[in-house]
């Protein structure tokens, strides 16, 4: 079989979230930092004191050893990560102005080829309550197969993160994650990206919301607005808003989506009513705004919202 685990197990993991998608280095013009949507996620649920386990492929690399060390500092089991012999870790060029990212993302990288057959086998010693994906890691064939088989096995709910980005996405991958999810996330841009490749008409953003929730059965359609906060519409057509927190400092927006769909899935996985998990997911996606990048470098960093939240 083509790549190889990181990790050898033969033991059934319970594991809370099961996370599939993008590992990768974010090349920051002073500095290189791993990321990647799935694995800020993870790395926040784990910081949450849940169980999360990753889906995903790196390459055999100068980058393997970092990757290796900060999953191992921060914790995180390597169960599902898979090495490809010949392509490379996946790297980002994050560029920023006024605070606001821009991404330069390579193509063909190790994440591209998530193989499908090891995909079955890490699933088959993993029990997850919840799945998350996102769609930047369906831009390839091979690792569409494999997000098919992490969506299969274990059947659980799923939780899609839109995540688009330019110009790694089509009307077919869209239509096909909002398929196969409960829950979805996206901001106002991507709602109303979405609703005009899928020709999906309202006159606003939460008649297309509810328009989009409809058509595809979800249980909950989630949309951040930044400044402006988020909502939900939910399967019964009920609308709930939340106001925004506002950082103290504004560093950068890097990685704010990221937390609040981790915040987001602590709520779905502890059954929080929809008002205290936007509220909580707001909070704490405006506390990662106050730092530079996706994720703080001390876990104390979380220790306000365990206490808060007693987690």
């Amino acid at each position: 079989m083509e790549g190889y685990f990181l990790q050898e197990e033969t033991i059934q993991l319970k594991t809370n979230i099961s996370v599939f998608g993008e590992i990768l280095a974010d090349v920051f013009p002073d500095k290189t930092i791993i990321g990647g949507a799935p694995f800020n996620v993870a790395r926040h649920l784990n910081a949450f004191r849940t169980h999360p386990t990753i889906i995903s492929r790196i390459g055999n690399d100068a980058l393997k050893k970092i990757i290796l060390d900060e999953l191992s500092s921060k914790q995180l089991d390597p169960i599902g990560v898979q090495c490809d012999p010949s392509k490379p870790t996946g790297q980002v060029m994050v560029s920023l102005e006024d605070g606001q990212p821009s991404y330069d993302i390579l193509d063909d990288q190790a994440y591209d080829h998530i193989h499908a057959g090891m995909t079955h086998l890490a699933m088959m010693v993993i029990t997850p309550e919840i799945k998350y994906f996102g769609t930047l890691v369906q831009r390839s064939l091979h690792a569409r197969l494999a997000l098919d088989t992490f969506i299969h096995d274990k059947p659980c709910p799923t939780f899609l993160d839109l995540n688009l980005r330019e110009p790694w996405y089509t009307p077919h991958i869209i239509e096909h994650s909002l398929e196969r999810c409960q829950y979805a996330k996206m901001n106002e841009a991507e709602l109303r990206i979405t609703a005009a490749l899928l020709q999906v008409k309202g006159k606003t953003n939460e008649a297309l919301a509810q328009a989009i929730q409809a058509q595809f059965s979800l249980s909950q359609i989630i949309v951040t607005c930044g400044d402006d906060g988020s909502w939900v519409i939910d399967n019964k057509g009920i609308l709930t808003k939340q106001k925004a927190f506002r950082p103290s400092v504004f560093v950068d927006a890097v990685g704010a989506g990221d937390a609040f769909a981790s915040v987001y899935l602590l709520g779905i996985l502890y059954e929080w009513p929809i008002e205290k998990t936007l509220a909580r997911a707001n909070q704490f996606a405006s506390a990662i705004c106050g730092i530079h990048g996706a994720a703080p470098e001390s876990l104390s960093f979380y220790d306000q919202f365990l206490i808060e939240w007693n987690l």
